[in-house]
């Protein structure tokens, strides 16, 4: 996602609790900076928006995409300390990008916020609870803020993508986070198309969203997932797409 905005001409800000967010921004060059951020911390997710604006004069799109599985298992035997931290990170992170996109963007009269949620947050069974839970929320929250910041300026949407090769779901499905050619072999045999769900998919979304051409679209949720969560999964042929002689 850094890549593709910063690529559409966007002076970018990497804010992540993950080093190598460093050495992309030493890669960019003069449009990117990184700040070490744990999105749970309200006080680091304030001071990489103002190493934003800060940096480069004021803040256009935030996207709120820091996420973790977290807590897994039953429901009866579900660590509350682990929940906890689950929710922080996946809806607490999020709630404090709001928070501090707005203060900025709002006497700006202008903006985009983008937040991920995920098919968990909208469909049972295909996610931890907690999880599930906290992506469900991010989908209502953003509809909640989206009503509040339209009148000025300010658009807010949600996307889910589906199971995209990324080093949290090739912790689940292959051998470990760095194996993401393990990932790409997996989530490729259960596609609901002709290949994995790739991160140049959901930037590809995720640009559509923050440009012009979506200037007159907020509070919606929007799924990059081949239909995963409007569309049955089932291979068969539907009835309505047969032809007949």
């Amino acid at each position: 996602m850094v890549r593709a905005l910063h690529a559409e001409g966007a002076s970018v800000v990497v804010a992540d609790l993950q080093e190598t967010g460093a050495a992309l921004a030493t890669e960019l060059g003069e449009r990117a900076r990184f700040v070490r951020t744990d999105v749970a911390v309200e006080a680091d997710v304030a001071a990489a928006v103002d190493l934003a604006v800060d940096s480069f004069g004021r803040l256009d799109v935030m996207f709120n995409n820091a996420g973790v599985m977290g807590t897994l298992g039953p429901i009866d035997r579900t660590p509350m300390d682990e929940a906890d931290v689950t929710l922080a990170v996946n809806l607490r992170g999020v709630l404090c990008g709001f928070k501090h996109a707005a203060r900025v963007m709002k006497p700006q009269g202008s903006g985009v916020i983008i937040s991920t949620s995920s098919p968990a947050g909208v469909l049972g069974g295909v996610g931890p609870h907690v999880y599930s839970a906290a992506k469900a929320a991010v989908v209502g929250l953003s509809k909640s803020v989206a009503a509040e910041l339209r009148p000025f300026g300010v658009r807010v949407n949600t996307v889910i993508p589906g199971a995209v090769v990324s080093p949290m779901t090739a912790a689940v499905v292959a051998d470990g986070a760095d194996d993401l050619a393990g990932a790409t072999t997996a989530l490729g045999g259960s596609a609901l198309m002709d290949r994995a769900l790739t991160p140049e998919d959901v930037a590809a979304g995720v640009l559509f969203l923050a440009s012009d051409a979506a200037a007159y679209v907020t509070g919606v949720t929007f799924p990059i997932d081949a239909g995963m969560t409007g569309i049955a999964v089932d291979r068969r042929t539907p009835v309505g797409n047969t032809r007949t002689p």
